[in-house]
């Protein structure tokens, strides 16, 4: 049962949807400290509404642009992604290494068709799949 668990947690899918998912979650974050920082004030500012507030930032119209805050959500990203990375990727990245299997690495090499400009087709293709045009070959 727990050899099942372990491989159901080491499906490359599962672990590449788990890292998208906090990367957006942490993303979410900075986006909604923007809005509601620098965004919503400048908002009211235009319309007159009032709030008072303290530490980096300015005050126009009675609204206060909080920087600070801002700043402290890009800081808390940046961070974030840096103990995902280490704590979760590359770990990860190892051990698929380990078990035969290349995750989070550099995608295949691929050139681009002169006539379409179709640009995903592999090294090794003499006619272009969407147009049918000769490719030269590379070595």
């Amino acid at each position: 049962m727990l050899k099942g668990f372990k491989n159901f947690l080491m499906q490359g899918q599962l672990v590449v949807i788990a890292v998208g998912l906090v990367v957006a979650l942490a993303f979410s974050t900075l986006i909604k400290a923007f809005t509601d920082n620098i965004i919503t004030p400048l908002v009211n500012a235009a319309g007159g509404g009032g709030s008072g507030g303290k530490g980096l930032g300015w005050t126009i119209n009675g609204q206060r642009i909080d920087v600070g805050s801002f700043i402290s959500a890009i800081v808390y990203f940046v961070i974030f992604m840096a103990v995902i990375y280490f704590v979760i990727v590359v770990p990860y990245r190892a051990y698929m290494k380990k078990r035969g299997t290349i995750v989070f690495g550099d995608p295949p090499a691929t050139k681009t068709c002169p006539s379409c400009l179709s640009a995903d087709l592999p090294p090794a293709a003499t006619k272009c799949k969407y147009c049918a045009s000769e490719l030269a070959t590379t070595s």
